[in-house]
């Protein structure tokens, strides 16, 4: 299955983001791509004003998301992305969606909110409260994360064992010392220690690091980004997961059980 990751620099305007987002879904579509990943927070940004992103929210019947469904009953493109939504108690839900044939085919709310790296996504952000749910393309079943997730590997672990043989990972890893080494350390460390494909894909621009990857099951790198705009195509293979799984049987050998979602914090 050949895979698409489109990574961009989010800016103020959403209609400019949307027009964008518009743009990687026909140059994926037109490549041969069945999956496209986009940048994590896609709506809106401004890089002066850390509220702006939240501000902007939309309802997932609004004009930002409509736009991307109805151009996606054009193609068989499954695109996935992640916006701020208001979550009807005057905050927001960072809420990753997959766009299928003009209609959302599935969504969750981010449960690993970044409330580190003297960052408080908290502060606007509720998390949400349940695993995300898997999704079938071409047989290939594909796991729901984003950004900060990634740094909990008990989700990755998790979804994993409940059938997905490939992860995607909508981000916008911020800039800082040693981040760009954490991001490609903690990508690859997800694929391999699950023996499964990882695409991630980072909002570039002066405030994110870019550097998207598809990661194969043995921890390899098949595709990589730069720090600038791009739109990356790359091949998911079924027959390699089931090659290094027989290979490398860390999910058969575990002795630990499946993890499970504790109760949200407050």
């Amino acid at each position: 299955m050949k895979v698409a990751a489109g990574q961009f620099a989010v800016r103020r305007d959403w209609q400019e983001n949307a027009d964008i987002c518009l743009r990687l879904m026909r140059d994926a579509a037109d490549a041969g791509a069945r999956l496209l990943v986009l940048p994590e927070a896609v709506l809106a940004r401004d890089n002066g004003d850390p509220d702006w992103g939240v501000r902007s929210a939309q309802p997932l019947d609004g004009p930002f998301i409509s736009q991307l469904l109805a151009a996606s009953l054009n193609n068989t493109l499954t695109t996935i992305l992640t916006l701020h939504v208001p979550d009807g108690e005057g905050r927001v839900f960072n809420t990753l969606i997959a766009i299928q044939l003009g209609e959302i085919k599935a969504r969750y709310n981010k449960l690993h909110l970044y409330d580190a790296f003297s960052m408080q996504e908290s502060r606007n952000v509720s998390a949400g409260d349940e695993l995300p749910p898997l999704i079938d393309i071409d047989g290939i079943k594909v796991g729901l994360m984003t950004c900060y997730d990634l740094r909990f590997p008990e989700m990755a672990r998790r979804l994993v064992l409940d059938g997905a043989s490939l992860l995607v990972l909508p981000a916008a890893w911020v800039r800082g010392p040693h981040k760009e080494m954490h991001w490609e350390v903690l990508v690859t460390a997800r694929a391999l220690e699950n023996t499964c494909y990882v695409l991630a894909v980072g909002e570039c621009g002066p405030r994110n690091i870019g550097n998207s990857l598809l990661v194969d099951p043995l921890g390899i790198a098949t595709v990589r980004a730069a720090e600038g705009p791009t739109l990356l195509t790359a091949e998911v293979d079924p027959q390699r997961i089931a090659d290094v799984r027989q290979t490398l049987p860390v999910l058969v050998n575990r002795r630990f059980a499946r993890p499970e979602l504790v109760a949200k914090k407050h």
